[in-house]
């Protein structure tokens, strides 16, 4: 039997303890044996082993080999700005890595420093981190509690176990055995680590410490929780190793043939000079086919994605969060202030005989019945709202404020009216609150309370303003309104009075009885407005929403149902009905599962485990310390602002508003993102191929080189960097949350890019060899010229075939991308030095080319990209 299910006279001899406490040296041996009341430290990778690991990506190590050529060819600039880049990176990724562990950290923060205990028949304060098994522990209203424990006095002891459990509201602990197995929130007789006691007295024996408590599985759950590279990593590190070895080979190859022609060509030329010459032309080629300036562009534009999602509330603290968003299939989301306001909320009431559902906004229409349903509400109420306007109580209480608020009925105008004269203080074993005040001339005791035991102490009732004996049929309406409140997970409150004799100046609780009942108000945590919209506009995008929350099933089915998330096959159920699921059974159900209530971290950990099994990438939300190991499982894990440390620590984004609608925006955002990546990839992978297609045709048929070395190198400088970012940073396509999420096995040019980039290269790539075809007939020099104007022209002018593989640039809104306009007029300016008197030289451009050449040259670029759109419209009429 676990602790909670035995007597605390049981659990006290199965730990060989007394509620005398242990004696000093018992306590001494015990810590020997158990050690320190403190979770372990996790050993860490060294800082220099986790900066030298970053090195160890292929498309890194494409880009260092990159960067050391450029220095063989003197191009110092450019390898510096690859060796910054790359050291950068390296140095973000450690910091992140260090930021993760630090959840372990905060966990370890939470724990309380001292405990009072009794040791040696005395009552003493000492380190937290000496408590054993078998210790008595003290505690008071503000105490974290120190370790785990089965509790043996209880003196309307309350403690806070959100953090654990995910509910807010505080727990009233009893020192009964509770029958049969229950989830973590209702283990009522035990405290556990690091919740906060806030109302009352009590004493426990420790039963856990260390690792043996729950803090201290989390933390265990934590460790073992996998971090997964996101869809992104996966895909550019797979396409990195085939693009390095693909470009590898087109190298020796074209250095292969071209010495060839060289060693048996029978030139009379100088053969070293030219074989090195032929060397350097092929580097140069490797050089202009990688895009090097790829992994700054991807980070730049997550980077500008990151800034996107923090207007929308949502602040990423793992740069690649930002496009594992986009691909999100199951957002695994809490409820309680994620889904639903997180403030409870009088949504209907009951008064007997009563046709209307609200009540009038003006109290001077309201009848007497609905008088004093708001008086007794405002009145028998120990909440208030604060100077700074903090609602400050139990949230129930200040439900009730706030309902006769609404009201037009202030509840400090109230209270300053009829003043409380004396009253009854809510308990738990009566259920009732009662207070005294002088209304109209008449002392009245208000009572509310549970509505089975305002049931059985009314002996009244009153309907339409005359007090009625409270018999079976009344009793009928009342049970029957109260049902259909609970059938749909509200909470009920009733509401009554008593007429008090002249010269009675005090009440106990003998006077509960014999009163007047009044009506019923019904309250719940009403879902947010917005997340009806947002829950559909998910589905749409073909993204599951998935409620995970501590709370009680019927209040989650319910809540479900409301918003749209449970479909009408679609099943709830708890963390026990899933412990009892195998593998085989979870897999069959998991699609029809909905809604999880009262769950344990290892049961969040096994849902999202369950999904990712399916290839999916999956998204979970939460606050408390319970959350963080599924956070960390999870593809991304998503904390509330308002959360615990740890959850933020253990998450890729941290939401400030706790508004499950800024997760679809943000999923948005994310999408659009990864479009713009791929914007970013296409363009530079059609640009390189062109220049590609051209220097082979070169190759093949025995021309020229089409451009020079030191071309190329130029070529990538002023093509590779500017306007890719300019397309990152273009606005959402119309369909961006129309569209499924992305399957994980689809690659970085699925989707049309691949068509786009062979197309576009394609027809830069014959603009240039009919460029390089015009220019020869004059001289190679010329020819060489054209080449390399034509090639520059239509890289730069495809920036606006890029923005988009369906749209026009005039479809996308031509001029909706300043950032595109700009990197365009830029890439016209920078090709202008190249032709200015004392720059033609270095570039190879001859004297006599001229405005004419020039214009063909543009002409031809330009064709190119008209060709390109064209190609766009006619592909879409066909699609239509």
């Amino acid at each position: 039997m676990e602790f909670y299910q035995q007597s605390k006279e049981d659990v006290l001899n199965k730990i060989d303890a007394s509620e005398g406490g242990l004696s000093g040296a018992e306590a001494k041996t015990r810590l020997e044996r158990d050690g320190y009341n403190e979770i372990a430290d996790k050993e860490k990778v060294p800082t220099w082993k986790l900066f030298i690991n970053t090195f160890k990506d292929p498309m890194v190590v494409v880009l260092l080999a990159v960067a050391i050529i450029q220095v063989v060819l003197g191009e110092l600039v450019e390898s510096l700005v690859i060796f910054l880049v790359l050291l950068l990176n390296s140095v973000i990724s450690v910091v992140q890595t260090r930021k993760a562990e630090s959840s372990l950290d905060a966990l370890r923060d939470m724990s309380a420093p001292e405990a009072t205990v009794l040791r040696d028949d005395t009552k003493k304060s000492i380190a937290a981190r000496e408590l054993v098994q078998g210790d008595i522990v003290f505690l008071e209203a503000g105490d974290y509690i120190p370790a785990d424990g089965r509790v043996l006095e209880s003196n309307a002891l309350k403690v806070n176990e959100g953090m654990l459990t995910g509910e807010s509201e505080a727990v009233e602990k009893t020192t009964d055995p509770v029958e049969g197995e229950v989830a973590l929130g209702d283990r009522i007789n035990l405290v556990f680590s690091s919740s906060l006691v806030v109302n009352g007295r009590g004493t426990f024996v420790v039963t856990g410490t260390a690792e043996s408590t729950e803090v201290g599985k989390i933390a265990e759950l934590i460790n073992t929780a996998e971090e997964k590279a996101t869809p992104l990593q996966r895909k550019l590190d797979s396409f990195s190793k085939k693009l390095g070895l693909g470009i590898l080979v087109l190298c020796v190859l074209i250095f292969a043939v071209q010495a060839a022609r060289i060693w048996f060509g029978g030139g009379e030329g100088d053969t070293t000079t030219a074989l090195l010459d032929a060397l350097m032309f092929s580097v140069a080629v490797a050089v202009a086919a990688i895009p090097e300036a790829l992994q700054s562009i991807v980070t730049i534009v997550l980077s500008v994605g990151t800034n996107k999602m923090a207007k929308q509330h949502a602040i990423i603290r793992k740069l690649p969060a930002v496009e594992t968003l986009g691909s999100t299939s199951v957002i695994c989301t809490d409820k309680t202030g994620t889904l639903t306001q997180n403030k409870m909320t009088v949504t209907n009431h009951f008064i007997p005989n009563q046709k209307r559902e609200r009540l009038p906004d003006s109290k001077d229409e309201w009848n007497e019945s609905e008088r004093l349903l708001v008086y007794i509400a405002a009145l028998a109420n120990d909440s208030y709202i604060n100077k700074d306007d903090q609602e400050v109580g139990d949230p129930t209480e200040v439900a009730l404020i706030n309902f006769a608020n609404k009201h037009d009925h202030d509840y400090e105008e109230l209270r300053s009216t009829y003043e409380r004269e004396a009253e009854i203080p809510f308990d738990s074993d009566r259920k009732l609150m009662s207070s005294v005040h002088t209304i109209d001339g008449e002392r009245f005791m208000l009572t509310k309370g549970g509505p089975d035991v305002m049931f059985k102490r009314a002996s009244y009732v009153l309907v339409d303003g005359d007090e009625q004996s409270f018999d079976d049929d009344h009793a009928g309406y009342f049970a029957e309104a109260n049902e259909n409140f609970s059938n749909q997970a509200l909470r009920v409150l009733a509401y009554g009075y008593k007429r008090l004799p002249d010269g009675k100046t005090d009440i106990d609780v003998d006077d509960e009885h014999e009163l007047v009942l009044v009506g019923l108000t019904a309250m719940m945590d009403p879902p947010r407005e917005a997340v009806y919209g947002s829950i559909e506009e998910a589905k749409k995008g073909g993204i599951r929403t998935i409620m995970i929350t501590g709370d009680h099933k019927t209040t989650a089915q319910a809540i479900g149902r409301d918003i749209g998330l449970m479909e009408k096959d679609d099943l709830a159920v708890t963390g026990q009905e899933l412990d009892a699921m195998s593998e085989e059974e979870l897999e069959k159900k998991l699609d029809h599962i909905s809604v999880y209530a009262r769950v344990s971290p290892e049961n969040k950990i096994r849902i999202v485990r369950a999904w990712q099994k399916r290839n999916t990438v999956t998204a979970m939300t939460g606050d408390g310390v319970n959350d963080a190991p599924a956070l960390k499982q999870a593809d991304i894990g998503i904390a509330m602002g308002s959360g615990t440390d740890v959850a933020k620590d253990s998450s890729a984004m941290v939401l400030t508003d706790d508004n499950f609608v800024s997760i679809v925006n943000a999923v948005q955002v994310g999408r659009t993102v990864f479009d713009n990546i791929k914007k970013a990839i296409g363009y530079l992978f059609a640009g390189n191929l062109g220049a590609i297609i051209a220097i082979l045709y070169a190759v093949t048929f025995n021309l020229p080189n089409p451009f020079t070395a030191l071309q190329l190198l130029f070529i990538n400088l002023v093509n590779d960097s500017l306007p890719a970012i300019a397309l990152g940073m273009e606005k959402s396509e119309p369909d961006v949350m129309k569209r499924k999420p992305r399957s994980l096995d689809e690659g970085i040019f699925a989707g049309g890019t691949m068509t786009a980039v062979l197309i576009r290269g394609v027809l830069i790539g014959i603009a240039a060899i009919v460029s390089l075809y015009i220019g020869l007939a004059e001289s190679t020099e010329m020819g060489v010229a054209m080449a390399f104007t034509t090639l520059i022209l239509a890289r730069t002018l495809q920036t606006f075939a890029a923005r988009s593989n369906t749209r026009t640039a005039f479809g996308a809104n031509f001029f909706g991308n300043k950032y595109v306009l700009g990197a365009v007029v830029l890439g016209f300016v920078l090709y202008g030095i190249t032709i200015l008197p004392f720059t033609r030289d270095i570039f190879s451009i001859p004297a006599e080319f001229g405005f004419m050449d020039w214009l063909i040259a543009t002409g031809l670029s330009v064709a190119a990209v008209v060709l390109m759109e064209v190609i766009k419209v006619i592909s879409n009429r066909k699609a239509a």
